[in-house]
Order: C-alpha cells, then sequence, then structure tokens
C-alpha cells in the first residue's frame, strides 16, 4: 500500500498576530480520500499537535467529514505522534501533502528541513502536491541543478484574488499567486474564485483552494496508481 505524508504548519499566529494554523477540510477531505487507499502520516515543523486554524473549524461546523475528522480517534492519535520534518526520511512515503491554511505561507517556506525534504522527494521523482496555501511550502524547494521546482510548469494555488476576498494580504508575508510566478510557473486557476481547480504536471500536483482538497487527493492516488 502507497503511503503519503501530509505536512502541517506549526504556526498559530499570522503576522498581525491573529490565529491560525492548517485549514482542517483540506486536511480532512483530503485524509477521507486518500486514506483509504494509502496509509496517511503527519509531519509539522516543531512535531506533535500542530495547531488547527480556529476559523476553519468555526467555517466548517456543519461539513461531516471536518466534524469526523476532529473526532476520530485514529487521527488524534495520528496528531499526537505527528514527526517533525527533520526526522522524515526520503524512503518512507511515496508522496508529500502540504495541507493550507495561512500559517504554511509562515514557517514552511523558510524552514530549512522543509526545504531540504522538498528538494530529497523531488529528485528521487517522487510526488509533491499542495493545496490552496499550501503551495507556499515549496516556494524554496529547488531541484539538483539549483532551479526551482515551479520553474517552467504549470501550477495553482490560492489566488491574489482569493485572499483579497478574505482580506489576508496583512497577514502573510507574500501573496501566493505573484510569488509562484516570480518563480517561473504558468499559474491557472478556476475561472470563478472558489471553484475547484487541480493541477497535474508530472510530480507536481497543485489545488487552488479549499474545494480543491478532495480533487487533489483524487489526484494525488491516481498518480501514485500509475507509479505501481
Amino acid at each position: 500500500m502507497p503511503s503519503v505524508l501530509f505536512v502541517l504548519t506549526s504556526v498559530d499566529k499570522t503576522l498581525t498576530g491573529a490565529q491560525t494554523g492548517w485549514y482542517l477540510p483540506e486536511a480532512a477531505h483530503a485524509y477521507y480520500t486518500i486514506s483509504q487507499q494509502a496509509t496517511v502520516d503527519f509531519a509539522a515543523p516543531k512535531g506533535a499537535n500542530p495547531p488547527v486554524d480556529e476559523g476553519s473549524v468555526k467555517d466548517y461546523a456543519n461539513d461531516e467529514e471536518s466534524v469526523r475528522f476532529l473526532n476520530d480517534p485514529v487521527v488524534k492519535e495520528k496528531l499526537a505522534k505527528t514527526k517533525k520534518i527533520s526526522e522524515v526520511n526520503v524512503t518512507e512515503y511515496d508522496a508529500l501533502y502540504y495541507v493550507g491554511g495561512h500559517g504554511p505561507v509562515i514557517d514552511l517556506p523558510v524552514d530549512p528541513d522543509n526545504i531540504n525534504l522538498i528538494g530529497q522527494y523531488w529528485d528521487a521523482g517522487k510526488i509533491v502536491s499542495a493545496v490552496c496555501h499550501g503551495p507556499a511550502a515549496l516556494v524554496n524547494a529547488v531541484d539538483s541543478t539549483g532551479k526551482s521546482i515551479f520553474a517552467g510548469r504549470t501550477a495553482t494555488g490560492f489566488s491574489d484574488e482569493e485572499e483579497v476576498m478574505v482580506n489576508k494580504v496583512k497577514d502573510i508575508p507574500f501573496l501566493l499567486e505573484e510569488r509562484v510566478k516570480q518563480l517561473g510557473a504558468n499559474y491557472s486557476k478556476a475561472p470563478e474564485p472558489w471553484r475547484p481547480k487541480v493541477v497535474v504536471d508530472g510530480k507536481l500536483i497543485t489545488g487552488q483552494n479549499p474545494a480543491s482538497a478532495r480533487p487533489i487527493a483524487e489526484a494525488i492516488l491516481k498518480a501514485l496508481a500509475a507509479k505501481e
């Protein structure tokens, strides 16, 4: 059975001091899709019990899978045993999946262990995937030649338009769409904000927003099946 590592933020405050963390449905929807056909573990820079974005808990209080995820004893144990990124080995997993939230824009792009992890998985030909703000974790990752993993590839992620709509531009160090374009990617997004959008470009798989969590999970499973 293939294995997927969900990578989460360890940050619980934005640049303005607002509460943040990893975004609940982007973990929950992907988890219940992927875990049917693959094993799932969690990792974060600081390890155990990474903080959830409390706003996402409120916003998805009526979402069945999100509520289930928060109360699932298996998930609770996995979150309590979240690995430090520094402890993860390149041979352990077949794919990386970066969960969004505003937290990942703050700690993961500049975390040296995370940058190293992505480079190792990328050079090993493994799947590197991310949803919503998750692609922010990849912006400083390079391949063995020192080139950005976004250079010359098509990708998506939380759009500048969506960032303005949630009024969070001041809370994060950079805008994801703008940065991905600067790195040489062909940025692609859904025709309207908040619609699902997933882009598969070889081993790089990206999703635009919370609505893209289930579709990106399906794309990850499809890519894993193609490798078997």
